[in-house]
């Protein structure tokens, strides 16, 4: 609904808004009880065994949150519950997290948590329990089509735009949501939550990756998979050093790398390439990590699927800049072909689609071609 904060003509629906605690979720579920609509405000607890208090803006589902959003929903004037839904987060999300890890990927929580969590467990309760839609504060925007149908958008703030990890949504789930903040900057839905007496106004952001509060990754890994000592190599198979665990490096890292001896060229190196099976990280110049096509499987489409071959613009990382590209859907199989290389594209992450500012669909990149580096 692209209009949706201030549209009387809108039919009154029953919206179940998910209130994580922070800013923007309570500034939505407030737009939406003032929009008319019969609102129930949620706290999904994913934490089986939460904190107190976060520290700063790390992490999130703690019972401060929790109580952050009970609060706010008192201060709108709905109702609030609590849903646990902590084992189905560990199952679909932490543990695929850990396992995509393990397989030499590169994976992104939020983006399957949006797809398991929010907009498949929750969203299918919601229905269940009588509700028409599913409420967040997420920055990105929904248009509804005059013949019927929706599609969805980029948000108007660019900084925030969250349409990236929206990727995964089909129309089915789009039908059924709801995000009332794309129209709007970060700054305004500060300025409008101390308009409305939130308590969250002034609330950091979460950052990071929510069930690792300490932010330290390698070592949640770490906890999870054990220590496995390893070669660190140069491109043509030289052993440069030695790491724990292949898990605890991306492609593209830079730092980190406790490589003794310099290149040859003095130049810096990266991570080329992770092999779980060898536990072996691979290294090299920075051009080694162009890539200039990618097969993506998985495909989930925001309305009709693409047919035969298009150009598109595609976003390869969650705070990635968009490039131009020609895909084809090939039976289940996305290949991408970009019109100039990329750097630091792993598996595991999301290649998203863009027809202007429209989102297409999503796919999960498999593998990627790279720029042949001489040695």
């Amino acid at each position: 609904m692209s209009d949706f904060a201030g549209a009387p003509t809108a039919p009154r629906l029953r919206v179940l808004a998910a209130m994580s605690g922070g800013v923007d979720s309570a500034v939505a579920a407030a737009r939406a009880a003032e929009a008319g609509h019969d609102v129930t405000g949620v706290h999904l607890a994913l934490s089986s065994n939460p904190q107190s208090f976060r520290t700063g803006a790390r992490g999130c589902c703690t019972i401060e949150d929790s109580r952050d959003a009970r609060r706010a929903a008192d201060v709108i004037g709905i109702p609030f519950y609590v849903w646990d839904l902590a084992e189905r987060f560990r199952e679909d999300v932490i543990d695929d997290f850990v396992a995509e890890y393990a397989a030499g990927r590169t994976p992104n929580p939020c983006l399957r948590c949006n797809e398991k969590i929010k907009f498949a467990a929750l969203l299918d309760k919601a229905i269940a329990l009588g509700f028409d839609a599913v409420c967040t504060g997420h920055y990105a925007r929904i248009v509804d089509l005059p013949g019927g149908g929706r599609e969805l958008h980029r948000a108007v703030d660019g900084a925030k735009d969250q349409s990236y990890v929206l990727g995964v949504l089909d129309a089915d789930q789009l039908a059924h949501s709801l995000f009332p903040l794309g129209d709007t900057t970060k700054d305004e839905i500060r300025l409008e939550a101390e308009r409305r007496g939130l308590a969250v106004a002034k609330k950091p952001d979460s950052h990071d990756i929510c069930f690792i509060a300490d932010g330290d990754t390698q070592g949640f890994l770490a906890q999870h998979l054990g220590t496995a000592t390893g070669d660190i190599v140069d491109t043509d198979g030289t052993k440069l050093g030695e790491h724990e665990g292949a898990y605890g490096f991306t492609i593209g890292q830079r730092k980190g790398l406790r490589i003794g001896r310099p290149a040859a060229d003095g130049k810096p190196r990266y991570v080329l390439d992770i092999s779980p099976v060898t536990n072996t990280v691979t290294v090299g110049p920075a051009e080694g990590l162009d890539v200039l096509g990618l097969t993506a499987v998985k495909p989930r489409w925001c309305g009709e699927p693409a047919a035969g071959e298009g150009r598109y613009t595609a976003q390869l990382r969650a705070h990635g800049e968009e490039v131009p590209v020609t895909a084809e859907l090939d039976g289940e199989v996305l290949r991408v072909r970009l019109d100039t290389p990329a750097r630091g594209i792993a598996p595991g992450q999301a290649v998203v689609l863009y027809d202007g500012t429209r989102v297409v669909g999503s796919a999960t990149i498999a593998t990627t071609e790279r720029r042949t580096v001489a040695v």
